[in-house]
């Protein structure tokens, strides 16, 4: 086989497939910008199963963790499959983690000095943003379904990926996001937009999230919008211990996405190994 040649409109093309597939726009955003680094590695060479394979290894080589591989792949199978070139790429085989690395777990103590850092400096709508996707377990793609309606309702409605969820928002919280709303003379419509009436998009949250880092003294790689929904989902488990019913809240499809959210760390995994005893 001589092989394929890779252009941007093709990546292009497959991007916009993406969306009317309704997939979620960062993973989109992913997706694309991952092509377009195999698209660069590839330096006008042709694409053929093993090129393709090559660029698997080269990722490992220069220290992408398997897990990142994984999902560099998944974008390239699914250019492969759009183009209809017949031939993917193997995944990695990963064991099944039974712990996460605790050096990116945001505890509960370092939201709070975020959330007073905001607060401080300022930044009284970051603080309330944070308050609402960590109080709620939202995706940062669903912020724009936090409206001054949904605030008045208690309720959400949320359609993303084909589906419609409906996430309950706290009374005191939605008492806070009327109050931000009049403040801001917002009587309708999204209530965390720019100066501009703008929706406030993925990239400014987490550019804001991440300068706080100094200001709290919380470790940069902890701060992201995701980690607020993780840091949700391990507080609402200890709540209530079930799973069935946290997976809802979340809106995973699948419990096993859901079981992720809830490892233990490196830390809590070896204090359960010392309490069996068995090592005299």
């Amino acid at each position: 086989m001589d092989g394929y040649d890779l252009t941007h409109a093709q990546i292009s093309a497959f991007g916009a497939h993406l969306l009317e597939e309704e997939r979620a726009p960062g993973t989109v955003e992913k997706y694309l910008r991952d092509l377009e680094a195999f698209h660069r590695w590839l330096g006008g060479r042709p694409v053929t199963r093993e090129s393709a394979a090559a660029w698997k290894e080269a990722l490992l080589s220069t220290g992408h963790a398997p897990v990142t591989v994984n999902s560099m792949v998944a974008a390239l199978n699914g250019l492969l499959g759009f183009l209809d070139w017949g031939f993917k790429v193997k995944f990695l085989k990963i064991q099944r983690r039974v712990f996460r690395d605790q050096r990116r777990e945001l505890t509960r103590e370092e939201y709070g000095l975020l959330v007073k850092a905001a607060q401080e400096h300022g930044k009284e709508w970051l603080a309330l943003l944070m308050e609402t996707i960590c109080g709620t377990g939202i995706r940062v793609s669903e912020v724009p379904y936090i409206t001054v309606e949904a605030a008045r309702q208690g309720r959400a409605e949320v359609a993303l990926k084909g589906k419609i969820r409906v996430i309950l928002l706290p009374g005191k919280l939605c008492r806070k996001l009327l109050k931000h709303a009049h403040k801001q003379k917002i009587a309708s419509g999204e209530i965390f937009v720019t100066r501009s009436g703008k929706g406030l998009s993925r990239k400014q949250i987490w550019a804001e999230m991440k300068r706080l880092c100094a200001w709290a003294g919380v470790p940069p790689e902890k701060v992201f919008p995701h980690n607020l929904r993780h840091l949700f989902a391990r507080v609402f488990y200890r709540a209530c211990r079930d799973i069935v019913r946290l997976a809802d809240v979340l809106g995973h499809s699948s419990i096993e996405t859901t079981r992720i959210y809830l490892l233990t760390t490196g830390a809590e995994h070896r204090r359960q190994l010392e309490r069996l005893g068995l090592i005299s």
